[in-house]
Parts: C-alpha cells; sequence; structure tokens
C-alpha cells in the first residue's frame, strides 16, 4: 500500500498512525473550516493553496466527526470512509491496517477465468448474509460475484446508485469489517469480488459539496442526473481515482464495474484511472477493470479496461426471446438475428450505425478478443428497469431459456448472471429508495413517468399500479429465494463444461464469424487459444431447421437428432484442430 502522504492520498481523515489522524477538506468557496467532533470538541482547519483546509490531530480510529463550513453548516466528510449513520451524521475515522487478512497470498484470478454473479448486497440482508451464499455459488461454478453500488446513500434501502459518499460503504449493511471480512471468505472459496462504482454523479439526498466546493462540477454540462462533474480539476480526478485505489488495495476487491461513463464522457480521465490502477497494484496481482459504456468505445478497452457490458447482445437476444420492440429494444427490433450475429462474431453491435434517435453510436470492435465483452441474459436494469421487475423466465418459454442460457454460458464472451436467474426467481427485482418528502414524490412520480413509451403502460391510470419505490414492501418483495433446485442442474452442467472444456484455452481465441440460418436462429465458430474449433448452434425460433450438427456434439438442449436444429434449443461442439490450420 503507498504511503499515506497528503499527494498520494489527499482526501479524507487519514490515519497516519495507531494515534494521530490527518484531516483534509477541498473546500475552495469556504472562509473558514473546523472539524467538529461528536464529544463537542471544535479545531479550526489551517487554509493552505488552491482551497485545501489540513489539520493533524491525535485522535484515534472510531472517533466520529463532520466538517463546519463558515460556522453555518455542518457536513459530512465527502471522503468519509465510514457513517455512523446515515449520509447526513457524523463520519467516523477508519484504521485500514486493523483488519487482519486471511487470504493474505490471494493474487486474483486472470480476466478469461470470469464467470460473474451480479447481486444486490441490501436485498440478501447485508455482507454477513452474502457471505452465506458463497458456497454455493463456487461450488456452482461461479468464479466470481460483482455487488451493486455500497457507497453510502440516503437511507436504508436504495440500488446504490444515489450514493453521495462514495469512499464509506453502506452502514446498513454491516460495517468495514464485515464488508473486508466478506471479501476474504470469497477468496477463500477461490471467488473473486467485483464492486460497482458510480463516478458519473452523486445521488439528491446528502450531497453538499455544491455549498463549498461548487469547482466539483460545471454548469455548461449536465446529465441526467444534474450538473457535470468537473474532470478537468486535479482535485477532482484525485478524488475519485483515490476511491478506486481505496477500494483495491484498502478492502481488496479484485475489480471494479464503473457505471455508465458515457455520462463522464472523458477518455482521458479514465485512461488515467485504468494507468494509476495498474502502476500500483503489486505485480502479479489480477485486477479487473469493466465499463459500462453506452458509447460503445472499442478504443477504450485497448486502454487499460479489460471488458465492457455488452448491452447490445443483451438487446439482441431479448427481442428474439420476447418479442418486446418497445423504448430502447426499438434500435434491435429490425432483423434482430442478424444483429445477433454480428454481436457472436465483432462483440458490438452498434459500431457507428445508426440509432433511432439519428446519430451514430459505437467503434469498430471486431479485432478485440471475445473476452472484451460481458455477455447477459438479466442483469440489475434489465429486470429492475421493468414496470414491475418481471424476470426472464416469465417472458418466455422455458425451452427459449435454455438454449439463450446455453450460449451465454458456453461462448468465449465473459458471462454474468443475476442473483436468482440460476434458481428461476419468481420474486421480481423492483426498483427501490429510501426518500422522504418532496424528493420522494418526485421519484415516485418520475419512475411512474418513465414508462409512458411503453405500449402497456401508456395510460396513466395503469402506470399508477406500478410499485412506490419508497415502499418498504417494494424492497422486501424484491428479496429471491435461492434455495438451490433443480432449476440450478442446467447451470451446473454448463458451467462445469465451462470449466473443463473452454475456460483454459480462452486466452488467444478469437471469433471465426457468425451465419443467419433462419429467422430466430444463427451458428457461431471461435478458435479457441489451443486451436480447438468451438461451434455454437442457437434456433429461438417455433421451426425445426435442416442443419447438421458438427463433429464431437458437447451439450445439447434438446435431442432431435444430427440433421435436426429443434425449435427452441442450442448445441455446443467442440473440435480439435491443429494450430494453424483454418477451417
Amino acid at each position: 500500500m503507498p504511503s499515506r502522504t497528503l499527494e498520494t492520498w489527499p482526501h479524507g481523515a487519514i490515519m497516519l498512525d495507531a494515534e494521530h489522524t490527518r484531516f483534509a477538506l477541498w473546500a475552495p468557496d469556504a472562509f473558514y473550516v473546523s472539524v467538529e467532533f461528536e464529544e463537542g470538541k471544535s479545531v479550526a482547519m489551517l487554509p493552505q493553496a488552491d482551497g485545501w483546509f489540513v489539520v493533524q490531530l491525535q485522535c484515534p480510529p472510531g472517533t466520529r466527526y463532520r466538517y463546519n463550513i463558515d460556522g453555518e453548516q455542518d457536513v459530512p466528510d465527502p471522503a468519509s470512509r465510514a457513517q455512523a449513520t446515515d449520509v447526513h451524521g457524523f463520519s467516523v475515522v477508519v484504521d485500514p491496517l486493523a483488519y487482519q487478512w486471511r487470504q493474505s497470498h490471494w493474487q486474483g484470478r486472470p480476466w478469461h477465468e470470469a464467470v460473474i454473479y451480479e447481486l444486490h448486497v441490501g436485498v440478501l440482508g447485508g455482507y454477513a448474509e452474502v457471505e452465506k451464499q458463497l458456497p454455493r455459488l463456487a461450488e456452482l461454478g461461479f468464479t466470481a460475484i460483482e455487488l451493486m453500488p455500497i457507497a453510502q446513500f440516503p437511507g436504508e434501502r436504495n440500488w446504490g446508485y444515489d450514493g453521495v459518499l462514495p469512499y464509506a460503504p453502506q452502514s446498513s449493511y454491516g460495517s468495514p469489517e464485515q464488508l473486508k471480512q466478506l471479501i476474504d471468505s470469497a477468496h477463500h472459496y477461490g471467488l473473486a469480488v467485483i464492486l460497482d462504482v458510480v463516478y458519473n454523479h452523486f445521488g439528491p439526498d446528502g450531497n453538499y459539496l455544491g455549498t463549498y466546493a461548487k469547482g466539483f462540477f460545471r454548469e455548461d454540462v449536465h446529465t441526467p442526473w444534474g450538473a457535470g462533474i468537473d474532470f478537468d480539476r486535479r482535485e477532482v480526478r484525485d478524488f475519485f481515482i483515490d476511491n478506486a485505489l481505496m477500494w483495491l488495495l484498502e478492502y481488496r476487491f479484485d475489480g471494479l464495474r464503473l457505471d455508465a461513463v458515457h455520462a463522464i464522457n472523458d477518455p482521458e480521465f479514465l485512461e488515467e484511472l485504468a494507468q494509476k490502477v495498474r502502476q500500483q497494484v503489486d505485480t502479479g496481482r489480477h485486477v479487473w477493470l469493466v465499463l459500462e459504456n453506452e458509447f460503445n468505445q472499442a478504443s477504450l478497452l485497448e486502454r487499460g479496461f479489460d471488458a465492457q457490458w455488452n448491452d447490445d447482445g443483451h438487446n439482441a437476444l431479448h427481442v428474439l426471446l420476447t418479442g418486446e420492440t418497445d423504448a430502447y429494444y426499438t434500435d434491435f427490433a429490425e432483423d434482430p438475428t442478424g444483429k445477433l450475429a454480428r454481436c457472436l462474431s465483432e462483440g458490438f453491435i452498434y459500431q457507428g450505425h445508426t440509432t433511432r434517435h439519428g446519430h451514430a453510436r459505437g467503434e469498430p470492435s471486431g479485432h478485440l478478443p471475445p473476452s472484451a465483452f460481458v455477455l447477459f441474459l438479466q442483469n440489475h436494469d434489465q429486470i429492475g428497469n421493468r414496470a414491475l421487475g418481471e424476470r426472464l423466465h416469465q417472458l418466455c418459454s422455458p425451452q427459449a431459456l435454455s438454449a439463450a442460457t446455453t450460449l451465454l454460458l458456453m461462448s468465449p464472451m465473459i458471462p454474468l448472471v443475476f442473483m436468482g436467474d440460476e434458481v428461476n426467481a419468481e420474486e421480481p427485482f423492483l426498483f427501490f429508495t429510501d426518500h422522504h418528502g418532496e424528493l420522494a414524490e418526485a421519484v415516485r412520480e418520475g419512475r411512474r413517468n418513465e414508462f409512458a413509451d411503453f405500449a402497456s403502460f401508456s395510460d396513466p391510470e395503469r402506470r399508477k399500479r406500478i410499485p412506490d419505490p419508497n415502499a418498504l414492501q417494494t424492497f422486501r418483495r424484491s428479496a429471491p429465494a435461492l434455495a438451490d433446485c433443480g432449476d440450478s442442474q442446467l447451470y451446473r452442467q454448463l458451467l462445469s463444461l465451462r470449466h473443463q472444456h473452454i475456460l483454459p484455452h480462452l486466452p488467444g481465441s478469437i471469433a471465426l464469424g457468425a451465419q443467419v440460418l433462419a429467422a430466430g436462429a444463427v451458428t457461431a465458430r471461435w478458435r479457441l487459444g489451443n486451436g480447438s474449433l468451438l461451434q455454437i448452434d442457437l434456433n429461438l425460433s417455433a421451426d425445426s431447421l435442416n442443419y447438421p450438427a458438427a463433429e464431437h456434439l458437447l451439450f445439447v438442449t434438446q435431442a432431435s437428432g444430427t440433421e435436426q436444429l429443434a425449435p427452441f434449443s442450442a448445441r455446443v461442439s467442440l473440435t480439435h484442430s491443429p494450430v494453424g490450420e483454418h477451417p
């Protein structure tokens, strides 16, 4: 871990030794700043150059404090390492070295071994309850868990994308030590741990930065959540880069998934973040950096980032599985089979192609390896952004879902599964928050108005049936029952085959192209790193196809003879081919 100087860790309350803490706040719009302690003591902070206020005090871990701006307003530390209660209360001094790691020699897993299980810590009951799921997930064949954002947010329950204190793990989920224990236990079971981080905005309740550091934001650039963050400022860049380093170095997360970086729209900042992570992580340690990026900037995947969530692939599959073409699915309504074939052979579907809004989106991606793309049938967005939170098994036939799951878990792309998929959970995953007063009303109405473009909710009266995000019952209904059952067998079988036949040979894999067989049916081939030829035939239509199976059939969802590709089925073949021989 790098030395904790003002240059290397400028923001927040940093313990210098067992008894001394340095407090530092960037407050360029303040004239006077003090640090206020819960027991009543107040200490003036010393003004420094460029808007900084700093003081070093005898102060042990566990001390509760906050800042006072100009004698008028008490605020939490924006770089708080923990909150005593909520986002408006006292921050807590944390000793990052106090936890005694059991798996101290863990170096992570190579990216090509990733089989990711995305989960929400809150609905599963907190850090300690998530820990209880680890043996089951490892036994099923997952190699990583991904936590939806855990940065401190207002209230007790939230998806996590309303966080306002990025350095503080959500207090209602447990303590920083319990979070570290979860990560430590995951490593014991061979599971890497990814954290979803939000660097594109702050939530609407509890962000005080604008009152004493207006330069944190740009009024000339707006995002869906308000004024854009000014990543041109060194102090702002450091705030987020140091946050990424804290999660990776102090908490030993194995990777980060950066939410909606198209709303950051600053490739230079993203590249600097990736560069500093690669510089400061120990040589030999595997750390994963993954993007969500509507711009499909393939170039970023050659500049320090391992992969991007491939929403394109999900959207094409969703249209084929459900027939839904509302809202953003409109871009995939025309020739979804051809679009899926492009995804399987080139990664992104939109690579400069024009969207329904009339503008081009994306960059060419066919030169990237399949592992540069994270594929999924569902995630928190694609379930939770439905008005009623239905899961895919409630929207399509079980045979079609099994076929699509086979493609997901056996293709050389990196598979991601959302909690509950593996057991066909009946519980929805709804959008939930814990706001109050006018903000709660605004969120409730805003949520309902989001669905005006969907035919089934065009009637305002019908939209009133959409669950209230702030109701406790909305949160409680979203907790999936995860008891193992027969539905898990498909996942167990496919992931066993992936670990045995595909995963070891993913480095060096290349796509050899995909072909449309008929509406709803494609065949795709990849050459694996050991020279083997992987072929997946997928038929999401109701018609049987005359298409013979390749040699060395590895898996089939429905037996229909070697000359026929059954309706709603998938076949996987793996043929050894000497390196250098091209089919």
